[in-house]
């Protein structure tokens, strides 16, 4: 997904001569393809996230469209505040970008686990939030990030991620993406576990369930229309995410239990405990609760107890 990003930010920086990345003196050998072709609107702001974040401010404040960029947590966590008080109080023009989300990192420990991430950035106002299934919908996101004008932040796989969808996306904030229709149970994915996603929602289907699956790679704005219609018509709602508490799970039970709806919601999500052992990204979701098999079971505990 970083390659789809960057390749698509150089396509729009031909014709927006707007557009910087700042970066936090990483991705080497992806971010070249920005540095070489646009070295005055390139910055390395070294390993000081909170500076960058400070620059990207800056220039935000003279017209500018930033992107920042850095792994996992790095661009989040560690200038939290400067993107709170500089970035969104003031409606800045400033986009972070966090390579790895999830356990992409999984080898380099639980300082690199971006694990909390969605649920922070969609407490802050004035802040849209997504997380990419694939290189198609990161393609279209950048897109969309440019187009608007405020903070935004986008969640990316670390590399090497497979096109989920068989084509080309139509990205929308507050849009689901409609995958597989069904009526009994709709599973929203969002981020990295789309696919996930559709290879449980065959094994369901194989067992006789007519199972639907939507991705959700706008978290803030929430296509609350999506989650509703669902809570409607299906037996069962069941999220599907590479984060703890406070991501896409939380999200839509918020809007179910204002609904009043009374539709059963499964969360299929990372337990919130902090692993300490390395290892996979696919060991690593499966040893929080994070699988083909564990969505399978939910759903199965559920409507074939």
């Amino acid at each position: 997904m970083r390659t789809a990003f960057i390749e698509e930010l150089c396509l729009l920086a031909e014709n927006d001569p707007s557009i910087w990345l700042v970066c936090g003196d990483l991705g080497f050998s992806v971010l070249e393809q920005f540095s070489d072709r646009f070295p005055d609107r390139y910055l390395n702001a070294g390993v000081a996230e909170q500076n960058m974040t400070g620059i990207a401010a800056g220039l935000a404040l003279e017209g500018k469209t930033v992107f920042t960029y850095s792994i996992a947590n790095f661009p989040v966590m560690r200038c939290l505040e400067q993107i709170r008080n500089d970035v969104c109080y003031h409606g800045l023009n400033v986009k972070i970008v966090s390579v790895g989300g999830g356990m992409a990192y999984g080898t380099h420990g639980y300082s690199h686990h971006g694990v909390e991430d969605l649920g922070v950035m969609r407490c802050l106002p004035n802040m849209k939030v997504v997380a990419p299934a694939d290189p198609f919908e990161a393609r279209a996101a950048v897109q969309a990030l440019v187009a608007d004008h405020g903070p935004g932040y986008l969640r990316l796989g670390k590399a090497g991620e497979k096109n989920v969808h068989s084509q080309p996306v139509q990205f929308e904030f507050g849009r689901a993406i409609p995958v597989v229709q069904g009526s009994q149970v709709m599973i929203f994915s969002t981020g990295g576990t789309l696919g996930i996603a559709l290879e449980a929602a065959r094994d369901l289907q194989a067992a006789g369930l007519s199972v639907a699956v939507s991705s959700m790679p706008s978290l803030a704005p929430l296509d609350r229309d999506a989650i509703l219609a669902a809570a409607h018509t299906a037996k069962l709602v069941v999220t599907v995410e590479e984060h703890g508490p406070g991501g896409l799970g939380s999200a839509v039970a918020e809007v179910m239990a204002e609904s009043g709806l009374g539709c059963l919601l499964r969360m299929v999500r990372l337990r919130h405990e902090i692993l300490k052992t390395a290892g996979s990204q696919e060991f690593l979701r499966a040893s929080l609760g994070v699988s083909r098999q564990h969505l399978v079971d939910t759903v199965l505990s559920v409507l074939r107890p």
